[in-house]
């Protein structure tokens, strides 16, 4: 029974864990899917503002259509910097102080925005007039230090990509001179060869027995297990010398008698 009774409680311990990393994991998927619902949601959003804006330029003119400019402006700036940052920080992770730097500055630019857009619901063109240029003056602020930190940002993986081609070129050159080096060794054995048949000409037989020597010391070895220089049975068993003295002495003419 109390085999039983520890089964019996480590089958619901198992099945409690099956049930608990279910849920666990269907509130984090669940989590994930409202989190990329929302991203998606603010991404169309800020579009269809920025497309607003866009019109307001074109279709408000006077202080109405300013504002939108200067709305538009801003987040275009802010947008570019951080798709630039975003997109070189996987190779770059210098430029996380950047981006953590933009996301301050993005702050900023949504209080602007906030007022900008309180001001453009402002009936008194008086205080519009009044006003505006204050706001026109922050947001070239925050415009300006987006874009130099995208230009330096931009300059930076134009260096680092400048450099990286200049080493991967040096490595294609040194590859390619290790690739002809067989030029210089074949001149080199060209000219060895020439200077050998040379003395070997002029000198008669002691020179073409010392070429056939050479040749010999340069020719291909006997290896072990080829089959190639291996010695005979004969030779192994020492019967090599009679045999050949036999043989001899076989094809040798017979000086007797018979052979008139």
């Amino acid at each position: 029974m109390d085999v039983l009774g520890v089964m019996i409680g480590l089958a619901l311990l198992f099945g409690i864990a099956v049930v608990v990393l279910a849920v666990v994991g269907t509130v984090k998927a669940a989590k994930a899917v409202a989190a990329k619902v929302e991203r998606h949601e603010a991404n169309a959003r800020r579009a269809v503002e920025n497309a607003t804006l866009k019109a307001k330029t074109f279709t408000k003119p006077g202080p109405q259509g300013q504002i939108a400019a200067v709305r538009l402006g801003l987040r275009t700036s802010l947008d570019g910097t951080r798709q630039v940052l975003e997109s070189g920080l996987t190779q770059d992770g210098q430029l996380g102080e950047a981006l953590a730097l933009l996301t301050r500055l993005d702050a900023h630019a949504a209080e602007l925005d906030g007022e900008l857009r309180v001001l453009e619901r402002e009936p008194d063109t008086g205080r519009i007039a009044a006003k505006l240029p204050e706001l026109r003056e922050r947001a070239e602020r925050i415009t300006h230090s987006a874009e130099t930190m995208r230009w330096a940002a931009q300059d930076r993986m134009h260096r680092f990509a400048d450099d990286e081609l200049s080493r991967l070129s040096q490595e294609c050159e040194s590859e390619a001179g290790a690739l002809r080096h067989w030029d210089a060794s074949g001149a080199a054995g060209a000219s060895g060869s020439s200077s050998a048949s040379g003395p070997s000409s002029a000198s008669g037989p002691s020179g073409s027995s010392g070429a056939g020597a050479a040749g010999e010391a340069a020719g291909p070895r006997a290896g072990l297990t080829d089959g190639k220089g291996r010695s005979s049975a004969e030779d192994l068993l020492g019967l090599g010398d009679p045999l050949a003295k036999l043989a001899q002495r076989l094809r040798k003419p017979s000086t007797g008698p018979s052979a008139g």
